[in-house]
């Protein structure tokens, strides 16, 4: 965590007192709910969550550069390797003004002071050292939490996709004042609605009409989904396959003649994404009396009925001791054979010897 001095005095140039005539919300923050701003950047793609509850003036500045073009060709001019990023100077478009980058914009918005935390992902307003009314259109996003900021600069978004093209930024070279020594720009940035979440409004038909691939190291997996049995477990598996959150996933156990077991995050190659993140919760539990045969797909659990999450079992044997007890939500149409070699490899206890993954899982609609 960086001290809020030293982050101080990487996030700002000290300069003349700004002037004080501020910029104010042309309307309330209702007229601004439910927008998501997208950075397009040389390094990825960055999508912001903005906050009008929270911070509207600031809010609406940003959303009104935006729409002005304002923000396109400026770089990020200063980093702190896993701290944070700071852009948003206007003066940045100019290659030959790099002197001056980070001492522009000063001055337009009032402190909106909230509760709003400085955590990783954090969206926040640069201002000037000991001048609390001095923000503008700098910014600065947070890689890792800094408690110390909390209440010192007015958070006006979270960043909902795109953290780890942050992460990547902070760690290019720079010089010893922390200026990147390549450009590192903002291609476009556009407010948008926050879309739905995918499958959201999906009926029970609709969501019938997809069906999961899973493509693992010993072959693959086709499996039709049961909305009419569990339709709230299959629009969240679908949503989940659909972000990539079972892709590189280890088949973690394998009983024999009983189930093979998959999708538990612990097993993941790679840590989610934020936006990954946001999709895993727990179900609701929608036991039925679906016989488990071989080939019945169920969610697996904890000892309380809701506490599904990402990992599910496909049986291999007999399993009707499991009847009304966990959520059933698909089977395997295709690839049973290789269902059946997964339960016959060698293990250790219930650990396969060699690994087992599930490469990616693709979401198709049925022909």
């Amino acid at each position: 965590m960086l001290s809020r001095l030293t982050l101080f005095a990487v996030l700002a140039a000290f300069q003349a007192a700004p002037a004080q005539r501020f910029f104010t919300a042309p309307g309330p923050p209702d007229s601004m709910r439910g927008k998501q701003a997208v950075m397009e950047t040389t390094a990825g793609t960055i999508i912001i969550e903005l906050l009008p509850d929270a911070a509207p003036n600031q809010v609406a500045l940003f959303m009104k550069l935006a729409a002005e073009g304002s923000y396109a060709g400026t770089v990020f001019h200063r980093v702190v390797r896993f701290g944070v990023v700071q852009g948003g100077d206007l003066q940045s478009k100019d290659p030959a003004k790099t002197a001056a980058y980070g001492t522009g914009g000063w001055g337009q918005v009032k402190l909106e002071s909230n509760t709003q935390k400085h955590v990783a992902g954090a969206v926040s307003a640069v201002r000037l050292p000991n001048q609390p009314d001095s923000a503008g259109t700098q910014f600065f996003i947070c890689i890792s939490d800094q408690p110390g900021l909390d209440g010192q600069h007015t958070v006006f978004g979270r960043i909902v996709d795109g953290l780890e093209v942050v992460q990547a930024m902070s760690s290019v070279a720079t010089d010893p004042e922390g200026h990147p020594l390549a450009r590192v720009e903002i291609k476009s940035l556009t407010v948008r609605d926050t879309p739905p979440e995918p499958f959201a409004s999906a009926t029970v038909s609709e969501l019938g009409q997809y069906k999961t691939i899973l493509e693992t190291s010993m072959g693959t997996i086709e499996m039709e989904m049961l909305p009419d049995k569990a339709p709230e477990t299959v629009r969240a598996f679908l949503r989940m396959a659909d972000a990539g959150i079972y892709d590189g996933v280890k088949v973690h156990r394998v009983a024999r003649n009983f189930v093979i077991q998959t999708g538990a995050l612990q097993h993941r190659s790679e840590p989610l994404r934020i936006a990954q993140q946001r999709l895993v919760r727990d179900l609701k539990a929608e036991f039925t009396n679906t016989p488990n045969l071989p080939g019945i797909v169920s969610m697996a659990r904890g000892d309380s009925p809701d506490s599904a999450t990402t990992s599910f079992f496909i049986c291999t044997g007999d399993c009707r001791s499991l009847d009304g007890k966990y959520t059933v939500f698909a089977k395997v149409t295709a690839g049973m054979t290789i269902v059946n070699a997964m339960g016959s490899v060698p293990i250790d206890d219930e650990t396969p010897r060699t690994a087992i993954m599930v490469k990616k899982v693709r979401v198709e609609k049925k022909p």
